[in-house]
């Protein structure tokens, strides 16, 4: 019987790395992304990874490349409409949609120290089309301040639990003990908090809370646009 022939080996390249962190950080988290385990991943020793990422600052600045490079092929995929309002919604939640297929993103994004060319190449989309809808630079300088990350899909809230698991009970308990000396919060949270078991933060439907800041913030704009 002959012999089968050896299935030959993919030779490793920056692309193939980066796309090995992205996947470990979508399975483990952010922190399981090592050098070890890439090359676990790919069937390589851990030191040839560094012919093409340098050093672990390289290997997370392009991991944003990567993610990037996802969120800008998505977006501009996008029906392009007439109404800069709603294309700037749109865009906006088809990046909070890539932004919550990898949950590791946000904390990537806010820990560089320099922004990608990507991310700049995407913001300058947005003033695009806040061009297109009338907007003068400076209002448009002020729309990407007062946006901030949303701009990208993903917002810091004022209270996240992290990954702590809700708990119905001792939040019941707290604001009880606290009632009397918070009134109006206790007041407020006793209507509106709920356990959303998909949330990422705890009580609320952060979803729906994103995009009630978005179309605030967004018809305001839209407003100081029409002056």
């Amino acid at each position: 019987m002959a012999s089968q022939a050896p299935v030959p080996r993919v030779p490793l390249s920056r692309d193939r790395v980066l796309r090995a962190a992205v996947e470990l950080a979508d399975a483990d988290g952010l922190d399981a992304v090592t050098m070890r385990r890439i090359g676990e991943a790919l069937g390589a020793e851990a030191m040839s990874l560094y012919y093409h990422v340098a050093n672990k600052n390289d290997l997370l600045d392009g991991i944003v490349d990567v993610l990037m490079a996802e969120l800008n092929e998505a977006v501009d995929r996008l029906v392009v409409v007439n109404d800069w309002k709603a294309a700037m919604r749109y865009r906006i939640l088809t990046a909070r949609a890539v932004m919550l297929r990898h949950p590791w993103a946000p904390r990537l994004l806010e820990s560089r120290t320099t922004m990608r060319p990507a991310v700049v190449i995407y913001h300058d989309r947005l003033v695009g089309l806040m061009r297109s809808g009338g907007f003068s630079y400076d209002l448009a300088h002020h729309a990407l301040h007062a946006l901030g990350s949303r701009a990208l899909g993903f917002s810091q809230e004022l209270f996240d639990p992290g990954n702590a698991a809700p708990d119905p009970d001792a939040d019941a308990r707290m604001l009880a003990d606290l009632a009397a000396q918070v009134p109006n919060l206790a007041g407020m949270l006793a209507e509106v908090a709920h356990d959303d078991p998909d949330s990422t933060i705890g009580w609320c439907d952060d979803q729906e809370e994103f995009e009630f800041a978005l179309d605030l913030i967004l018809d305001g704009l839209d407003r100081l646009a029409s002056r």
